[in-house]
């Protein structure tokens, strides 16, 4: 397999921590999704990373779908429950993680790639806000519960990880772990694994 990417992707990091879980081989390919040169439409029509490409060529793309298929692929460390309540909670974690994501992009994009006449200061308070309530909503979830879902790391944890290191490169201003004692302990948890530490982003 191959996983096209980018090294600061919170969503391929994302990929790339379930692989090691999962101890699945494939080869990372590098793509500037915004440079000119860019392969990636000729697999992912969306343009996105992460987009990961097949034994057979096909692709598949979006963060969530490829782990819902790796996860399939080998019986080591399933990180996804089977269909019930604690899959669907596993997701829920996904989906919040997600939104994290989403916004903290949303905001570096308005704020550094898009030109500067025509940025949105109200735009980026939005998203700001949007992170601000999923850190407080994500901190009392997790309460004292040494992983997301209970005693055990699951994809939950990893998406959570992933998040929280993303605004760590992005804005290392916002002193979240001051505020959110709970996610700053299982940040710290998380990035002891040699999963998390061989992802690890270049600085910004």
């Amino acid at each position: 397999m191959r996983l096209i990417g980018s090294l600061t992707s919170p969503y391929v990091r994302k990929v790339r921590i379930v692989l090691a879980e999962k101890k699945l081989d494939y080869e990372l390919v590098l793509d500037d999704p915004w440079g000119a040169a860019t392969q990636l439409t000729a697999h992912n029509p969306l343009g996105k990373v992460p987009c990961l490409i097949l034994d057979e060529n096909d692709s598949l793309f979006d963060s969530r779908v490829i782990v819902e298929y790796l996860d399939t692929l080998s019986p080591v460390g399933r990180l996804i429950p089977p269909p019930g309540r604690e899959r669907i909670a596993t997701k829920h974690w996904e989906a919040v993680a997600d939104g994290i994501m989403d916004a903290a992009a949303a905001a570096f994009m308005e704020s550094h790639r898009r030109p500067e006449a025509l940025r949105s200061p109200d735009w980026v308070i939005r998203q700001n806000a949007k992170i601000t309530a999923a850190l407080a909503y994500m901190d009392t979830l997790l309460g004292d519960q040494p992983h997301c879902m209970g005693v055990n790391l699951c994809l939950a944890d990893i998406a959570v990880g992933a998040a929280l290191a993303y605004l760590d490169l992005r804005t290392p201003d916002l002193g979240w772990r001051d505020q959110h004692k709970n996610l700053a302990r299982l940040a710290e948890k998380l990035d002891t694994r040699p999963s998390f530490v061989s992802t690890r982003p270049p600085a910004a």
